[in-house]
C-alpha cells in the first residue's frame, strides 16, 4: 500500500506527524519492567496486570507488522485569560473540554476504513492511550522525536503540546527513519521546576508524586506533604511542558497550541461545591474531568482554595465538610486549616461533634492544630 494514501487522509483529520515503525518489541519494555517493580505507577495497577501485553503490539493486534504513529496538535484554549478568584488551573490538553479520545477515535476509525478499503486482506486498529502499547517508545522509532527527560516525547517543530495515536496494522510499510538522538542535552529545567519532585532522576518519572496523577488518576486522599505544592492545579498540570525551551521557542511551536506565555484554561471552583452527583455528571460526563469523578475534583478544589488564602472559600468549604462523601469532607478539613482564618477554627469544631468516619475527625485535629494558640484562647 502507498504510505502517501495514508499520509494524505492523516492531513485531512488534522494530524501533524506521521511516522511508520517496524511491529516489534518495544527497546524499553525492561524499563517498563523495573519502573513497575520500583513502585513509581502507583496505584495505576492496570500497568501491571498487563505488563506481558506491552511485550509485543501482538498483544493489542493478532499479525501486526506495522505501526502508523501520529500526532495530533492540542486544542487552542477557550479560556479568556483573565485570572477569576478561586479557580483551578486545567492541563491545556483538556482546556477546550472535550475529551481527546472521543475526539481522535472516530479520526483513527476513518483511517482504518481507508486502509481497509485500500487492502481489504489487512487488518487494521486504532488505539489512543488506553490500549498496552507504548507509544512513546514507537513514537521514537517512527522518528516523531525523543523521550526527553521529563518522559514526553519531543518533537523539534511542535515541541511536546500533542496527543499521540496510533493505527496498528497488518501490512507490511515502509518504516520511517528512527529518531535515534535526543536534544536535552544538559537542561534540567523540567526536573528542577517540579513543585513535587516527582522526577527521581532524568527520563524517569514517579507517578505517586506527579501533580497530574494524583488529581486525576489518584483515587484517595492526596498525601498531606504534597497538598501545597500542588498550588492552584485542580486537572492535571503543565508544569514540566511549560519551562521546556522547546515548548517555549516561537519558531518551534506549533500555531495551534497554546503557548508558554498563554494563560492556561481555569475553573470556576465555587460551582463544584454547588454539584450533586447527577448535576456532575450532565456537566462532565463527556469531558476529561469525569476521570476523576465528582469526589476526586472535589478533593481537588478544596486543597487549591486551601492554597489560595481567599478568606471567601470557608463558604464553600464549609458546605464540603457536610458532603456524603469522607474523601472531601477530609480534604475541606485540611484546607480550612491550611487557610488559618478564625472563622475556621469554628466551622471545623461545630462538624468534629458530629463527624462519625474516623479519617475525617484525624483530618479535623490535625487541621485544629495548624490554627494560632490566640484563636484558641478567644473562642474558649
Amino acid at each position: 500500500m502507498n504510505p502517501e494514501i495514508i499520509q494524505n487522509i492523516a492531513d485531512v483529520e488534522g494530524f501533524s506527524l506521521l511516522g511508520i515503525a517496524p511491529a516489534i518489541s518495544p527497546q524499553g519494555y525492561p524499563e517498563l519492567l523495573r519502573w513497575i517493580e520500583d513502585g513509581f505507577a502507583a496505584e495505576m495497577n492496570y500497568f501491571a496486570d498487563r505488563k506481558e501485553a506491552y511485550r509485543h503490539p501482538n498483544a493489542v493486534l493478532d499479525g501486526v507488522r506495522s505501526i502508523i504513529t501520529l500526532a495530533y496538535p492540542y486544542p487552542a484554549s477557550s479560556s479568556t485569560g483573565e485570572k477569576q478568584s478561586m479557580t483551578g488551573k486545567v492541563a491545556r490538553y483538556a482546556s477546550t473540554g472535550s475529551d481527546y479520545h472521543d475526539v481522535l477515535h472516530p479520526k483513527l476509525k476513518r483511517i482504518c476504513r481507508e486502509i481497509t478499503d485500500q487492502a481489504p486482506e489487512s487488518k487494521n486498529r486504532g488505539v489512543v492511550d488506553t490500549a498496552p502499547l507504548m507509544e512513546r517508545e514507537f513514537a521514537q522509532l517512527a522518528g516523531l522525536g525523543w523521550i526527553a527527560n521529563n518522559t514526553l516525547l519531543i518533537n523539534k517543530t511542535l515541541g511536546s503540546y500533542f496527543f499521540l495515536a496510533s493505527v496498528l496494522t497488518s501490512l507490511e510499510l515502509e518504516t520511517s527513519i528512527p529518531h535515534h538522538t535526543t536534544h536535552c542535552g544538559t537542561c534540567t529545567a523540567c526536573i528542577t521546576a517540579c513543585p513535587t519532585d516527582a522526577f527521581p532522576e532524568p527520563g524517569r518519572l514517579d507517578a505517586g508524586k506527579c501533580i497530574s496523577y494524583l488529581t486525576i488518576e489518584h483515587r484517595g486522599s492526596i498525601p498531606r506533604p504534597l497538598r501545597e505544592k500542588i498550588g492552584d492545579w485542580v486537572f492535571g498540570c503543565d508544569i514540566c511542558q511549560e519551562v521546556c525551551p522547546w515548548n517555549r521557542k516561537p519558531s518551534r511551536r506549533n500555531s495551534q497550541a497554546k503557548t508558554a506565555d498563554e494563560p492556561t484554561f481555569s475553573l470556576e471552583l465555587p460551582r463544584l461545591f454547588l454539584m450533586d452527583d447527577e448535576q456532575y455528571r450532565k456537566a462532565f460526563r463527556k469531558t476529561p474531568m469525569w476521570r476523576p469523578r465528582r469526589r476526586g475534583m472535589l478533593r481537588n478544589a478544596a486543597i487549591v482554595m486551601g492554597n489560595q488564602g481567599d478568606p471567601s472559600a470557608l463558604t464553600s468549604l464549609k458546605l464540603g465538610l457536610h458532603d456524603a462523601e469522607p474523601l472531601v469532607r477530609g480534604s475541606c478539613a485540611w484546607a480550612i486549616g491550611n487557610l488559618q482564618f478564625a472563622p475556621g477554627r469554628t466551622i471545623l469544631l461545630e462538624r468534629k461533634s458530629i463527624e462519625q468516619e474516623p479519617a475525617v475527625v484525624e483530618e479535623i485535629d490535625a487541621a485544629l492544630n495548624r490554627f494560632p494558640s490566640e484563636f484558641s484562647a478567644n473562642q474558649s
